[in-house]
């Protein structure tokens, strides 16, 4: 083992690292969404149709389609803004600048049409759980930092939902701190949240710049799994070298073995 901190915690990114990576058509999301507010798809104004203007000015699949493709460049930007400044952003945040009003009256049915896309998506790895287990048997503590516009109490329920929320000793949302990945105060928030110090902990994910340079620039050894389908444009040129590569989840424990973590 290299002459640094034992290992005491491990630390996981959450989209494409302890959920399967999907390509998803973005747009869609936002489709949903906004039918949902206009009525358009509704008893009032079927989708397709010139429906009933709402309380908001919006009169159907036209206006829903304007109002999708305005949340949809101020959800770009949001995460734009989180690569280059490492500012994070909530859901909130980005209706805001889109223009919906948050005390809409259809807007809890727009959340839901738009949770009920994602859905699919959420699913917590079968790999998971055991992983985790087998972690925290040997004395290890399970946490999550994940860049995200969304809350911390749904992406527990997430995790309640998979049957693994009680394995994890502590987790870090950037929707509910000034920074995102790679800034080095989500990472050490995260590293609060498990008790140990960030050169005691491990971080484990799929993104070159946010999983391996990030954690790297306060001390803590980055586990890179680079089998995700990351879009161009989502992407950071860094000059990072992770700590070790793996294929899938079930591998870290022997990385972890190596680095003389007390698995068994």
């Amino acid at each position: 083992m290299p002459a640094r901190e034992q290992v005491k915690a491990v630390i996981f990114d959450w989209g494409g690292t302890l959920t399967p990576w999907h390509t998803v058509d973005l747009q869609v999301q936002w489709r949903d969404f906004a039918q949902a507010l206009s009525g358009a798809g509704g008893p009032d104004g079927p989708a397709g149709s010139d429906g009933p203007a709402g309380s908001d000015g919006l009169t159907g699949s036209g206006a829903a389609a304007e109002l999708a493709g305005a949340i949809m460049r101020a959800e770009t930007f949001a995460w734009q803004r989180a690569r280059e400044e490492h500012r994070s952003a909530r859901l909130e945040d980005v209706l805001v600048e889109a223009g919906v009003d948050l005390a809409h009256e259809d807007l809890p049915a727009a959340r839901a049409a738009y949770e009920q896309f994602w859905e699919p998506h959420t699913h917590t790895d079968p790999l998971v759980g055991p992983l985790w287990e087998e972690l925290r048997r040997a004395g290890l503590r399970v946490g999550v930092l994940s860049n995200t516009i969304w809350t911390r109490d749904y992406h527990r329920s997430l995790f309640g939902r998979d049957g693994v929320l009680g394995l994890i000793d502590g987790d870090v949302y950037s929707s509910e701190i000034p920074w995102a990945k790679p800034h080095p105060e989500a990472f050490r928030a995260a590293a609060e949240a498990v008790g140990a110090a960030p050169q005691e902990c491990v971080y484990v994910g799929d993104r070159l710049f946010e999983d391996v340079h990030g954690p790297q620039q306060v001390g803590m050894r980055a586990i890179w799994i680079p089998h995700s389908q990351i879009p161009v444009e989502q992407q950071v040129q860094v000059q990072a070298t992770p700590d070790a590569v793996v294929q899938s989840l079930a591998e870290v424990s022997e990385v972890l073995r190596s680095w003389s973590a007390p698995l068994g």
